[in-house]
């Protein structure tokens, strides 16, 4: 089983966190803030990732350290669950719609850490959460599990559907390119024989 278990502890945010990456969708998630409870729960259960999370944050200031610190918290989880990366797909892509939105998104499990973020958010807030947060997300989680990451945004009026169908098209494509590829389970898919 690929898994990963994460305690991180800053004066900001109080993180557990377990991820099994070859799950069936099932998630505990508590991080204080409803929307992103919300978001993490249908990104688990998409990416058919089972996600326990707890987060006690500076919830009184905002919700911007809690939401980094998780992004950080889950791509250090992805990073230590790949381990060597033998045999993933490593590349996928998906359009997912929303509703009136329709999302890209594409990933390498490269070992680079890269994020090409092309969202366009109508409305600041969404309940009581920042929505420039959600960049600030993948940012933390792209950067600790070295994974490239490009959000393209085709159509979307609806704030909450833009950014849902943001977090589960990245679960998807996410799911489809950690999968092994049977035919090619003990290889590293890179030329340079390392990821």
């Amino acid at each position: 089983m690929r898994e990963a278990s994460i305690n991180r502890k800053t004066a900001e945010t109080d993180i557990r966190l377990q991820l099994n990456l070859d799950g069936s969708g099932k998630s505990e998630i508590d991080t204080g803030c409803g929307f992103l409870n919300h978001m993490l729960i249908l990104f688990a259960k998409h990416g058919k990732f089972d996600i326990t999370l707890t987060c006690v944050g500076d919830t009184d200031v905002d919700y911007h350290h809690t939401t980094e610190d998780i992004g950080i918290a889950l791509g250090t989880a992805f990073k230590e669950a790949l381990g060597d990366k033998k045999g993933i797909c490593r590349y996928a892509h998906t359009v997912l719609p929303m509703d009136e939105a329709l999302i890209l998104s594409a990933v390498d499990i490269s070992g680079r850490d890269y994020l090409g973020y092309a969202l366009e958010i109508p409305a600041p807030t969404v309940g009581n959460f920042d929505t420039e947060l959600v960049e600030e997300f993948f940012l933390g989680f792209v950067r600790n599990s070295g994974i490239t990451l490009h959000l393209r945004q085709f159509a979307g009026k609806n704030t909450h559907h833009i950014i849902e169908g943001t977090f589960k098209s990245v679960a998807v494509s996410l799911r489809k390119a950690v999968q092994i590829d049977a035919q090619f389970a003990g290889d590293i898919p890179s030329t340079k024989g390392v990821l």
